[in-house]
């Protein structure tokens, strides 16, 4: 492939190679299949065993990844979703097992190692040493979603009375086993962190000049059992490669890099998402990989909610029977209200969940919140109800009379809709309660209940109709 290749023709290259190598991998040519691989990094190599497990199945796929150079083959390992290197595990020996494990990053290790059967867990930890064993299940034994489930023990510690020239060596010595060399972390009387030095301000110091010297004591650093969610906003906040991690008698007890925290970013964004959408939690896994009762499972509560609310509506618009029996016209009208009432709360809703998610917003900020949406609400609200009076009046030929009716029925539905949409991932925050689950399917549940009445209410009264 020439450096010349945009973007696009580099990923149509790719997948033409993916082809020929799976189709080399069906005629049985493996070594040539081999070759066509390791035309490609790691991380390359890893997406095209995906594409092998899913075309051709386990088999192959093994043979094809026992015939890489061990080294290549644990990089590509550590590349793999859970679910595909617990498949290649479960088909290779112990002995295979063991030598991947011992050779990839601690971090990896132990991400490995959570989504593997207990037997074979059990089989490594075995012919682990015991003081890594140690380390091992004390890693293993922190909850999924803390600081302690992300961290690494690999990093470059250094004493304060130690000279640059000292450091520099000891740096020289372990970087190569450790995650970053970038930044290195200070330790006092023993294993409490007392400061942070980089490697910048190590190689312009002069070689006599002392860590203590040198080093930062005003230092950013999260607890271990620190949710993952306020790990992740600390690095977007200082943008930081690395961040130590203490316990609660400040020892430092690993770090957390940009790379493992980039995955979690990934999952609560994935989790925020399909709140907003309705869809339980259920982020381990692909939407291919999960079978059909699962989809069923992490759907269908959300749907009975909304189902129940609509029957409550339809409850509504029954007990206004008479209204609309009397001028049945404004029964074409509802959809589009109640449509409008929950795009509109839903744009608000997903606008300031955003916010709360950034620390752009602040529960202190509600009148904030609440000024600015009403605002917004009546603007777009005379607006679009000036559209629909000209289109009830002009094209529908309909009365004034039933044009104003929609028209100051939008105007409230949408200031409505608003505040609501605007206000109740504040509340819902304020509770302990997730801001994303106070999106698309409340807010248009709640807002097509509250359109309904307005609308019958307000056609009762401008119309003179006894309710």
């Amino acid at each position: 492939m020439t450096e010349t290749m945009d973007r696009g023709e580099k990923l149509q290259q790719f997948d033409r190679d993916v082809e020929n190598i799976i189709e080399l991998l069906d005629e049985k040519a493996y070594f040539k299949a081999r070759d066509a691989i390791l035309k490609y990094n790691e991380v390359d190599i890893g997406e095209i065993l995906e594409e092998v497990l899913e075309e051709l199945g386990v088999e192959k796929t093994i043979i094809i990844f026992r015939m890489l150079p061990k080294d290549v083959s644990v990089e590509v390992f550590s590349y793999l979703p859970a679910d595909d290197q617990v498949a290649i595990v479960q088909g290779i020996t112990d002995r295979e097992i063991s030598y991947i494990i011992k050779e990839l990053d601690f971090d990896d290790k132990i991400d490995v190692l959570e989504e593997l059967p207990a037997n074979i867990v059990d089989k490594i930890l075995e012919k682990t040493p015991k003081e890594e064993r140690k380390l091992i299940n004390t890693f293993l034994n922190y909850p999924d979603t803390c600081a302690g489930s992300l961290m690494t023990p690999d990093y470059i510690s250094l004493q304060e009375n130690m000279t640059v020239a000292e450091a520099m060596a000891h740096i020289k010595n372990e970087g190569m086993d450790s995650e970053t060399v970038y930044t290195c972390y200070v330790k006092k009387g023993g294993r409490k962190l007392d400061g942070i030095v980089s490697l910048r301000s190590l190689v312009i110091a002069d070689d006599d000049s002392k860590i203590a010297d040198l080093m930062n004591t005003d230092y950013v650093y999260v607890n271990v059992y620190d949710d993952q969610e306020e790990v992740a906003e600390t690095f977007k906040k200082y943008g930081f490669l690395a961040v130590p991690v203490v316990d609660k008698e400040h020892r430092l007890v690993g770090i957390i890099t940009v790379d493992d925290i980039l995955d979690v970013i990934e999952e609560e964004t994935t989790e925020d998402i399909e709140r907003m959408a309705g869809v339980m939690d259920d982020t381990d896994s692909e939407y291919l990989d999960k079978g059909v009762f699962r989809h069923v499972r992490n759907r269908l509560p959300w749907l009975l909610f909304m189902t129940v609310s609509l029957m409550i509506t339809g409850s509504i618009i029954s007990s206004f029977e008479s209204v609309l029996s009397q001028v049945i016209v404004l029964v074409s009208y509802m959809p589009l209200l109640m449509g409008t009432g929950g795009n509109t709360g839903t744009q608000a809703a997903t606008l300031v969940i955003r916010g709360l998610a950034l620390d752009d917003i602040d529960l202190k900020d509600g009148f904030k919140v609440f000024w600015k949406e009403l605002r917004i609400s009546i603007i777009i609200g005379v607006i679009l109800s000036a559209v629909n009076l000209l289109k009830v009046i002009f094209v529908d030929g309909e009365s004034l009379l039933i044009g104003l009716t929609v028209a100051v029925s939008m105007i409230v539905i949408i200031m409505f809709a608003k505040l609501v949409g605007g206000l109740l991932p504040m509340a819902a925050k304020k509770i302990g309660i997730d801001p994303a689950l106070m999106a698309t399917p409340m807010i248009s549940s709640l807002t097509d209940m509250v359109s309904a009445v307005t609308f019958l209410l307000i056609a009762s009264a401008f119309l003179g109709i006894a309710l």
